[in-house]
């Protein structure tokens, strides 16, 4: 296995950031905790075809510093089983052959660090949500200082949140949201954003400080999260005798 040493005192530090955990494909690049470049698609399915573009645009348009990127840092899950396994197999790629190191930050941590970043003044919770098909979700708990609750997959009912509906308001995020509306109607404390979306750039901040600390990965044998075991169903195509 690879040794890897860090001056924790370095100015700046280039990191790839790669997000393929829901439908969005988001690649982004920053420097000492700030984005310089991004790109993303919200085409579904699509992240075979577009991920290696987007990471060699992003390299390509920023030479001059791209060249020296210090890690890969990875969105880990929970979310698209296919989705975790292209991001995180360009990843570990990009580690090996450049001889750096992989850092993972969790998909719904990421999700809550971008609206807390989009919301300045909001003192609320947010509740991240990953569409895991029917009822469930993939949802967590966040205020400003970290997790509130823990990653779950869980069967929305009206009663899912009575426990955080105090006297704070909590905003409910992502792709899985949309399931709360119709039961969660009424509730007092209740507010949604139609217009988040997930977004590479989010784990900036935790990558940084992920790199700086040395919290790596063994990129031999590092596995998303994927929280629930991968189902395989088999494909129906018309007009075949089965």
């Amino acid at each position: 296995m690879r040794r890897h040493t860090f001056n924790h005192q370095s100015p700046a530090m280039t990191i790839l950031l790669l997000e393929t955990a829901t439908q969005i494909c988001s690649v982004a690049l920053e420097r000492d905790g700030q984005i310089i470049d991004e790109l993303h698609s919200e085409e579904p399915n699509a992240h075979s075809s577009k991920l290696s573009v987007f990471i060699g645009e992003i390299m390509r348009r920023n030479s001059d510093i791209a060249s020296a990127v210090d890690a890969v840092c990875v969105s880990s899950g929970p979310g698209s089983y296919t989705g975790l396994r292209i991001g995180v197999s360009s990843a570990k790629g990009i580690c090996y052959a450049k001889g750096i190191p992989l850092l993972a930050v969790p998909t719904l941590h990421n999700m809550a660090m971008l609206f807390f970043g989009a919301h300045p003044d909001y003192n609320g919770l947010v509740c991240p949500m990953i569409d895991a098909r029917r009822m469930e979700c993939y949802t967590a708990i966040f205020d400003r200082q970290g997790q509130r609750r823990s990653t779950m997959a869980e069967v929305i009912t009206p009663e899912s949140f009575d426990a955080w509906l105090g006297d704070s308001p909590v905003t409910f995020i992502g792709d899985g949201a949309a399931k709360t509306k119709a039961l969660l109607a009424g509730k007092p404390h209740v507010h949604y954003d139609d217009t988040f979306a997930i977004s590479a750039a989010g784990m900036a901040a935790e990558a940084e400080r992920k790199l700086r600390s040395a919290e790596i990965e063994d990129t031999a044998y590092f596995e998303p999260f994927y929280l629930k075991d991968f189902v395989a169903k088999k494909s129906v195509v018309h007009g075949l005798r089965k």
